[in-house]
């Protein structure tokens, strides 16, 4: 029997293979962020951003409508870079003028392999009808393993022409095609104009750009080494991450092989579209994620600076003075019904008015106080608002934190009026007297009663008792020795009368003071609602919509 060695690797933890790289987001789930992100940033952010992302929703949800089986490839470049020569050769006819005279091509020339869905994609394209040519299958015979099925070829206008139409034309064509291809050549390829109009801006589309080092017949071939390492350094300093660079010959049959493999390539993975659409978004996305920090953000209003607003509403709208006022207006009321009757008489004979007003007129005029706008407590208002979002917008992006400001200020205006009818509703009724002030008020007159019989039991005794008013006068009334007892009664009446009133003073003084806490309870309760309704839940709402904002961003950026 014989055995076999098993390998060291064998033994032991077994091996792993990696894990897979997560799935890339969808394309449509990335739009659907997009979309939400501008319709969130909508009011907030700069609007050139939010009209920059609304051009590309419309432009890809157009794009996508239209035929996927075709990749539309442009053909750009500067004047006398030969991209109507290579448009021909790769075409195999003379379809697009090339000659001495610039510009040569003032309009962009359309060449399609496979017509079905093409005329819709070319109408969007407003490529005009006289400069649209099919192209079959048939051209690929001597290549059988390849070929340019469901290519669109464009030869654009130069984009360095003198004419502003043709480089609007070539403007608009490099923000839709699925691929751009820029053809320069060894003597203009590093043209200012063409690095700084289009290269730069259109750095991060390095997966769907070409460069296309063109009449690379006229250098010889450690010339043509150098150039091409001079051109990739140039475009890498310039953000185009590992520049894809194809040389090429539009007069040497073989000068455009290279260059026509990476179209069958490109045309065969049918990747363009997305690809170009990914980076167009990732463009957008990355300008939208500058309005998000990383750091988790607050989701509502900490509860001590929802309670500092409180405070400062309740100070603004003078809840803490309307409810001493109240506690007194309590106590003077109470004083009519515990207080004793004969102090009372003497304060009616001295005509206090201000006590009269205060005991008919204080709640009303407290209750018209609060019916309209408290306008001298704005200001107070104002200060609150922007103390209690001051933390929150802390810790928020610019236009988030003036968002946020704004929220909070929505309402401004009307919760001056909201604190007083808050106030207002927590007045209490001075209808309702508590039951043993009547108890009290029943015995303060009966001491009233026995005290002016008892007065009047004296003068019976003293009429019939020492002045012999009468003859045989009952024995209560002619009894002269009762005098003193009668009057300790009435003095004892009275000064029973005067306890019991000092007595119920000092219990209204506690009872006023938990009825004035209880009503600034009531009040404070109020103002919390109105700094819920009016202040919290906008700038909670706002917040909330900054949260999704993050999560839209980290779905458009695809992560």
């Amino acid at each position: 029997m014989t055995t076999s060695a098993i390998p060291a690797s064998s033994l032991g933890t077994p091996v792993y293979p990696p894990p897979a790289p997560p799935e890339p987001t969808p394309l449509p789930e990335r739009l659907d962020g997009l979309d939400r992100l501008v319709q969130a940033g909508t009011g907030r952010l700069d609007q050139p951003l939010l009209d920059d992302a609304g051009a590309l929703l419309d432009r890809a949800g157009q794009r996508l409508r239209l035929s996927g089986d075709h990749t539309v490839v442009t053909l750009a470049g500067g004047t006398g870079s030969g991209k109507s020569s290579l448009f021909n050769a790769i075409c195999g006819l003379e379809l697009s003028p090339t000659g001495i005279r610039r510009p040569m091509t003032s309009q962009a020339h359309a060449c399609v392999w496979g017509l079905d869905g093409a005329g819709p994609l070319l109408d969007w394209l407003d490529v005009d009808k006289r400069h649209r040519y099919a192209r079959a299958s048939a051209l690929d015979l001597e290549r059988p393993d390849t070929s340019l099925q469901g290519l669109v070829l464009l030869d654009l206008p130069d984009h360095d022409s003198i004419q502003a139409l043709h480089r609007a034309e070539v403007d608009r064509f490099v923000t839709i095609a699925d691929l751009l291809v820029w053809v320069v050549d060894p003597q203009k390829y590093a043209d200012a104009a063409l690095h700084r109009n289009y290269i730069v801006p259109f750095a991060r589309h390095a997966g769907v750009t070409l460069i296309v080092l063109n009449q690379v017949d006229r250098l010889g071939p450690d010339e043509i080494d150098d150039c091409v390492a001079d051109l990739r350094r140039l475009l890498e300093a310039e953000g185009l991450a590992h520049p894809r660079i194809v040389t090429t010959s539009a007069v040497s049959d073989e000068g455009v092989t290279g260059f026509r493999d990476i179209l069958v390539d490109t045309v065969a993975a049918r990747r363009a579209r997305g690809e170009r659409l990914s980076a167009d978004i990732d463009k957008v996305a990355e300008r939208f994620a500058v309005h998000r920090y990383t750091a988790d953000p607050p989701t509502t209003v900490e509860d001590d600076r929802r309670q500092d607003l409180v405070q400062a509403l309740t100070d603004a709208a003078g809840a803490t003075a309307v409810a001493d006022a109240m506690e007194s207006a309590y106590e003077l009321r109470a004083a009519d019904f515990v207080g004793w009757p004969v102090t009372a008489l003497i304060t009616r004979l001295r005509s206090d008015p201000l006590r009269r007003m205060r005991l008919t007129e204080l709640r009303e005029e407290l209750r018209d106080a609060f019916t309209g706008p408290i306008g001298a407590q704005q200001g107070d208002v104002d200060n609150a608002l922007h103390t209690v979002t001051a933390g929150v917008a802390a810790e928020l992006p610019p236009p988030w934190a003036r968002s946020v400001r704004a929220a909070a200020r929505t309402h401004a205006v009307e919760i001056p009026e909201a604190l007083g009818e808050s106030l207002k509703d927590a007045l209490p009724s001075f209808n309702q007297v508590p039951r043993w002030w009547w108890l009290i008020k029943t015995w303060q007159y009966f001491l009233i009663l026995v005290a002016v019989l008892s007065v009047a039991w004296i003068g019976l005794l003293v009429a019939y008792g020492l002045l012999d008013a009468g003859q045989n006068p009952p024995d209560l009334v002619g009894e002269a020795g009762l005098i003193p007892y009668v009057a300790v009664l009435a003095v004892c009446t009275l000064g029973m009368g005067l306890l019991t009133a000092s007595a119920c003073r000092n219990l209204v003084a506690l009872s006023s003071a938990k009825h004035g806490d209880k009503m600034e309870e009531h009040m404070r309760e109020g103002i919390e609602r109105v700094a819920d309704e009016k202040v919290i839940t906008p700038i909670t709402a706002e917040l909330e919509r900054y949260a999704r904002y993050r999560e839209d961003v980290t779905k458009a950026l695809g992560d």
